[in-house]
This record gives C-alpha cells, structure tokens and sequence, in this order.
C-alpha cells in the first residue's frame, strides 16, 4: 500500500481537554497538543510515543505538534498508518502516550509519561479496543504501566502478544527505527505485517 494514501483526519481528533498544564517543559516546547484520533469503537488503538516537531512546509502530513492529531506526520505517521492497513488489523485509533512536543525530539521523560497516563487511560477505556499496539519502547512502557507491569527488555516483547483487562497488548518496533530492528528480530517487512495480522486475531 502507498502511504500516500493512507486516510489523513482532517478533524475528528478527541480532544479530552482545552489545556493541560501538569508538565511545564512540554508547554514551553509544544505547538498544539497532540489529541488521539479516529473511530471511537476502533479494533485497535496504535499508541506513539510524542509528538515530533512537525514540518510546517509539508502538504498534508505535519505531524501532530501542528496538527493537533497524533501519527500525522510525513515519516512515523504516514509508515504506522500503512503497516495497520497492509495488516488488515484496523479500523485504529491513533494516540501517543505523551500528548506534546519534547524539545529537540528527546525522549518523554518518566514524570511525563507519568502526568500524561490518564489521559491514555481514558482513551483506552472510551473506544475499548481488542488489542493495543504501542510503538517503540517508551509508548509500550507507559501501556505495560496502565497494566501495572514493568517493562523489562523491549525487544523481547516485540510482536509478543499479552492479553489484559484493556485488550491484548502488541508491541511493535518504533517507525523510525523499524527497518534496522525489523531484519535484526528476523523479519522482512511481509513477514513482520503477516506476524501482526497473526498476534491480534489469534
């Protein structure tokens, strides 16, 4: 599938509130804040991990710092939203486990993932999904927290499903980091779109 013609929301984003102030960095440094978005009864819920920066200059694909939409951006959200549909495994939910912007693209720091949490969890709970797909290691760290687990060794989780109260929990690799890791775990990319398709309908 092109990406390219992956559905791009426009609107529908589901924003849970007009501000949130729990984490001064992420103020100073965001744009917008980065809402989930897509159907509320949604199959699965793909969980990002923050928002990037976003490209101003870009047509359609800004990312979610400017957009306000998260997994809307030329790079991550244009190859999680093709993998989703090449596996069949959608109609999805998009979201991040941090709803802004870090500055210089760092990694969300534990206190933030920490303040961000229930926003995910009520997400989670609102559309109810059979499966949830964090990308990358902190996003499944923050949804392995919601379960109260601890998430010991990312790579060993990858595509290893776990089933719990929210919905069978199936990590993926971070998008930009997927090509590296995907051959190293043993996958080219159709084996690792039929290895996804399999971890959320069995």
């Amino acid at each position: 599938m092109n990406p390219s013609e992956v559905p791009y929301p426009e609107d529908g984003t589901h924003a849970l509130a007009e501000d949130c102030r729990r984490c001064p960095a992420l103020c100073e440094s965001r744009t917008r804040i980065s809402w989930g978005n897509g159907p509320r009864d949604a199959r699965v819920v793909v969980v990002g991990e923050a928002p990037a920066a976003g490209d101003p200059g870009a047509d359609r694909w800004k990312g979610g710092n400017l957009t306000g939409a998260a997994y809307t951006s030329r790079a991550s959200g244009r190859k999680v939203r093709a993998l989703v549909a090449d596996a069949g495994v959608g109609p999805a939910y998009y979201t991040n486990a941090v709803k802004c912007h870090p500055a210089g693209n760092r990694d969300p720091t534990e206190e933030e993932r920490t303040n961000c949490r229930p926003w995910l969890r009520e997400e989670v709970a609102t559309v109810a999904p059979d499966a949830i797909l964090p990308t990358g290691k902190h996003a499944t760290a923050s949804v392995f927290a919601l379960l109260g687990r601890d998430l010991d060794g990312f790579l060993d989780t990858v595509l290893a499903p776990v089933d719990t109260e929210y919905g069978r929990v199936v990590p993926l690799l971070h998008p930009s980091y997927e090509e590296v890791w995907r051959s190293r775990l043993g996958h080219t990319r159709e084996s690792y779109v039929a290895a996804l398709a399999e971890a959320v309908s069995r």
